[in-house]
């Protein structure tokens, strides 16, 4: 059973990929396939945070002890 892929689990891929490819000891076509997998963990790092930004909302006391829920506003 393949391990479930997630985003912590991709990011740490990325960031060894990253230092080996800063390395300069790999041959072209070794590097060339770790940049390939280091942008497809990239991509999936990226999809994931868009993700949970869509799903990030704040509770906010509105004054007479009601909660609202807002949506995340990063600015």
């Amino acid at each position: 059973m393949a391990k479930k892929k997630t985003f912590e689990s991709s990011l740490e891929e990325l960031e060894l990929i990253v230092k080996e490819l800063e390395s300069g000891n790999l041959p072209l076509e070794d590097a060339i396939k770790k940049f390939e997998s280091g942008m497809k963990c990239s991509r999936f790092c990226l999809e994931k945070l868009d993700e949970i930004e869509n799903k990030i909302t704040i509770l906010i006391n509105d004054g007479n002890g009601n909660l609202q829920e807002k949506p995340f506003d990063n600015e």
